[in-house]
C-alpha cells in the first residue's frame, strides 16, 4: 500500500486547475467553480487531522469538492425552488469524472429518476459504443474502472499526455453524441 501524505503548500500548483475543470463541469460558472474550489481548500485545511493516507491528496480533496458542489446545488434548490439536484456518484471515495456523474438522484425513490436513469444509462451505453476503440478503452479504465494513470500508461504503451488527449476527445464525442441523443 502507498504512503500517502498531505501537504497543503502544494495544493494550489498541483490540484487548482483539475479542480476547477472538474467542478466548472459540473455547476457551469466559472466563479462559482473558483469559489467551490477555495472552499474545499479551506475545508481541507480545516480537516487535515481526518486524512489518513488510504487515498491519494487529489481523491481527499475531490471527495470534498464534490460534497461541497452537493451542498452548492441544495442550497441553490431550497432557496430558489428550482428543478431537483441530479449530482449523484457510485462510491463517493472514487474520483469520478465528468458524465459519470450526471445521473439523477440514485437514492430516490422517484419514479421519474429510475426511469431517467435507465434512459440515461442506455444513451451513455450507445455513445461509448460509437467511440473508437482505443478511446472507449482508455475512458472506461480512467473514468469508469478508475485506473491510475501510470497503469494505464503502461498497459497501453501510451505517454500521459497523450492518455489526456484521447480522454479529451472521447469526452467531446461522447458530449456530442449525448447532446443529440439525450438532452
Amino acid at each position: 500500500m502507498l504512503d500517502h501524505t498531505i501537504d497543503p503548500n502544494t495544493w494550489i500548483s498541483n490540484y487548482a486547475d483539475y479542480m476547477f475543470n472538474y467542478a466548472i463541469t459540473r455547476v457551469n460558472d466559472r466563479e462559482m467553480a473558483k469559489d467551490l474550489v477555495q472552499d474545499t481548500f479551506v475545508a481541507g485545511l480545516k480537516s487535515m487531522e481526518n486524512f489518513k493516507g488510504e487515498a491519494s491528496e487529489r481523491t481527499w480533496l475531490i471527495s470534498i469538492l464534490k460534497r461541497k458542489i452537493i451542498d452548492y446545488y441544495r442550497k441553490k434548490n431550497s432557496k430558489k425552488g428550482q428543478a431537483e439536484v441530479r449530482v449523484g456518484y457510485m462510491n463517493e471515495d472514487q474520483e469520478g469524472d465528468w458524465l459519470e456523474e450526471r445521473v439523477a438522484d440514485p437514492f430516490s425513490k422517484d419514479a421519474q429518476d429510475i426511469i431517467e436513469n435507465a434512459e440515461l444509462g442506455k444513451a451513455i451505453s450507445e455513445c461509448m459504443a460509437k467511440l473508437p476503440k482505443k478511446q472507449k478503452q482508455v475512458f472506461e479504465m480512467k473514468t469508469i474502472l478508475d485506473y491510475e494513470t501510470k497503469a494505464i500508461c503502461n498497459e497501453l504503451g501510451i505517454t500521459s499526455s497523450n492518455l489526456w488527449v484521447i480522454i479529451h476527445r472521447a469526452r467531446i464525442t461522447l458530449a456530442d453524441c449525448m447532446k443529440k441523443n439525450w438532452f
